[in-house]
């Protein structure tokens, strides 16, 4: 038995777990470029749970020649979150839209640490956390990207 490869997505609906950085950093690539408004987040104090509904580039796909760049909606959720905090984030208007650019573990003292969120326009949303708990989970079928084009990254 081996590990699932990047390329094993192919047309199929993901639902991936992270538990350590190595897992985070395959979550963080498959999100890349996903947008989202600023009230499809949720901070559940209780439950301690951050969660995001995201409109995620499909980077797995395969078929974007045979049927154009797709995105699917998904939700990205952590688990074990102590406390949550944002800077260069508008609060006030949900109706902001934000595009997330990778998805970060620091790590702290025995299990403990910090994901930070980094988002387009030096925005970053930080996750206190107890220990490394994350999921991706596609919950639509596939749509053709609005823009009809694969978001692309200039170099410096």
């Amino acid at each position: 038995m081996s590990d699932a490869r990047f390329e094993d997505g192919h047309e199929s609906p993901l639902n991936l777990g992270a538990l350590d950085a190595e897992d985070l950093a395959v979550i963080s690539a498959l999100t890349q470029d996903a947008i989202f408004p600023a009230s499809e987040m949720r901070w559940q104090t209780r439950q301690r749970r951050f969660a995001l509904l995201l409109n995620r580039f499909r980077w797995e796909d395969a078929g974007q020649g045979r049927h154009g760049p797709e995105r699917v909606q998904s939700v990205l959720t952590f688990d074990n979150v102590l406390h949550v905090a944002s800077q260069g984030l508008d609060r006030r208007d949900p109706d902001t839209i934000l595009s997330l650019l990778s998805v970060d573990w620091e790590p702290g003292e025995e299990c403990t640490g910090v994901v930070i969120l980094t988002l387009a326009g030096d925005g970053a949303i930080r996750l206190d956390c107890e220990a490394l708990e994350a999921r991706l989970r596609d919950v639509t079928r596939p749509y053709r990207a609005p823009s009809k084009r694969a978001p692309q990254h200039p170099e410096a």
